[in-house]
């Protein structure tokens, strides 16, 4: 089964600490071997143990594809070097500098928060290489936290309005899907990580929400 649930350091809120792509995962450093044998297995791709300006919140503080990488913090030369593994890596100064919880992005566009300036849209656009637009997904700026993006499939916050599906959709190039995760978190992004091949979700995530992420991401049995 492609999909799998865990915790780490004691927490389910997978997305918060993990970040991934179609060609890596991003892990703190102090990551237990058997969860990065559990993620390459479900995700089918290598793990790269890294931090951020010393911190491991990698999905809050990190956002990619499969062209490049954007932080909000400054790098020390070892981190940036660990991540030019997966592409250009450009430091983005803005307000909202946790880039992981305010940037969702695939390899066919991305999704930023509504109040990052035109020169940060820009910077993304040229390192991520895909269009990039500003919106909100049930209302909210975070946009990272709030939905998890792949190749396939978004899943997003359930109170996700008719009227930002759409454009979701059109941003991003795949479909969109409403779900929770974690047993009722409507966060969904701080909950799992994901790509094309496979899901892994935090372990309180209930068996119906399992299927409701499944049927978003594309990703079946």
């Amino acid at each position: 089964m492609p999909v799998g649930r865990a915790v780490i350091s004691g927490s389910p809120y997978l997305g918060v600490y993990l970040r991934a792509g179609e060609s890596r995962a991003l892990v703190p450093r102090l990551t237990p071997e058997p969860l990065r044998r559990d993620i390459g297995r479900l995700l089918g791709i290598p793990v790269l143990p890294t931090s951020v300006a010393e911190c491991e919140l990698l999905g809050a503080l990190v956002a990619f594809n499969s062209n490049g990488v954007a932080v909000g913090e400054r790098l020390d030369p070892a981190e940036r070097a660990e991540l030019s593994e997966l592409g250009m890596v450009r430091e983005i100064r803005v307000r909202q500098n946790a880039i992981g919880n305010n940037v969702l992005v695939n390899d066919h566009g991305a999704l930023v928060h509504p109040e990052f300036s035109d020169r940060a849209v820009a910077e993304l656009a040229s390192t991520f290489g895909v269009p990039v637009r500003r919106g909100t997904i049930a209302g909210l700026g975070t946009v990272g936290m709030a939905g998890a993006a792949t190749n396939r499939g978004v899943v997003v916050h359930p109170k996700a309005t008719d009227r930002e599906l759409p454009l979701l959709a059109e941003a991003l190039g795949v479909p969109v899907h409403r779900s929770t995760a974690n047993f009722g978190v409507a966060v969904v992004g701080a909950c799992l990580i994901a790509n094309s091949r496979g899901i892994l979700t935090g372990s309180l995530t209930t068996p119906v929400e399992i299927a409701h992420l499944q049927e978003g991401f594309g990703i079946y049995d």
